[in-house]
């Protein structure tokens, strides 16, 4: 007879690596109570990201079971509405589809957290009904040197643009999110931005905090200022049916 023991082992090979997990989250998905996963590694090196260690050493992060991970989920299955997936760039695994389908089978709602350079992926997971809601980093104008600038890395312009189209086709709701940092992002930048994905749904604008960044220098940055923040809201209002900032004031 084929223990317990086995089948979860078995089981754990079938997904990806989890290297963080929060029980409950109140922030990461729009008025939905979600534990959040993150997964390790990402294709590209945004000199403010704050999860440097998911990106640059994930290998060093111990991986944190997932029947463990279930069996909290399930301690709060009355008040838990679904699970969000972020890292790093979960994409970039080719387990995740496993991942979702053993959430999907506790009943549980499915946030994504991507940067859309896998639109391949993104499309499967969308027609295959194995996604809930998709919050896409759009970093930049769409042009090599800025997104360069901004993601760190060059970037197939071609692939961003259509995980772009890919959501405002409008088969899985979503949003579209940017951190704006001083010297990165100017207010004729996004409003170029809100130019490229008229007619979205939704764009929120993130002020960068300069903590526990990849590129070090970046914690001598400072935030954006609330009035800046403002202006670029203002600048995309005539192209998206809601905008929203987070600021970190």
């Amino acid at each position: 007879m084929t223990s317990n023991l086995h089948i979860r082992v078995e089981r754990e090979k079938k997904i990806p690596d989890i290297k963080a997990f929060m029980q409950t989250s109140f922030l990461d998905w729009r008025s939905m109570v979600s534990a959040v996963v993150f997964l390790g590694r990402c294709n590209f090196r945004c000199p403010y990201c704050h999860n440097k260690d998911l990106v640059l050493w994930p290998e060093k992060l111990s991986n944190i079971s997932f029947s463990e991970i279930k069996t909290c989920i399930s301690s709060y299955e009355d008040w838990i509405d679904g699970v969000v997936i972020s890292g790093g760039e979960p994409c970039i695994s080719p387990r995740l589809p496993n991942l979702i389908r053993e959430f999907r089978h506790m009943g549980l709602k499915i946030k994504l957290d991507t940067n859309g350079s896998y639109p391949d992926i993104l499309e499967q997971l969308i027609k295959d009904d194995l996604l809930d809601y998709v919050a896409m980093d759009f970093k930049a104008p769409l042009n090599e040197f800025s997104y360069r600038r901004c993601s760190g890395v060059w970037t197939d312009i071609k692939a961003i643009g259509k995980s772009l189209d890919l959501l405002l086709e409008g088969n899985v709701d979503y949003e579209f999110r940017v951190t704006i940092c001083p010297g990165l992002l100017e207010v004729e930048d996004v409003k170029s931005m809100g130019e490229r994905i008229q007619g979205a749904k939704r764009f929120v604008l993130q002020s960068f905090v300069p903590q526990n960044t990849l590129d070090p220098s970046m914690t001598e940055c400072p935030t954006c200022a609330k009035e800046t923040m403002e202006d670029m809201k203002q600048a995309l209002s005539p192209y998206v049916e809601n905008c929203s900032v987070i600021s970190a004031f």
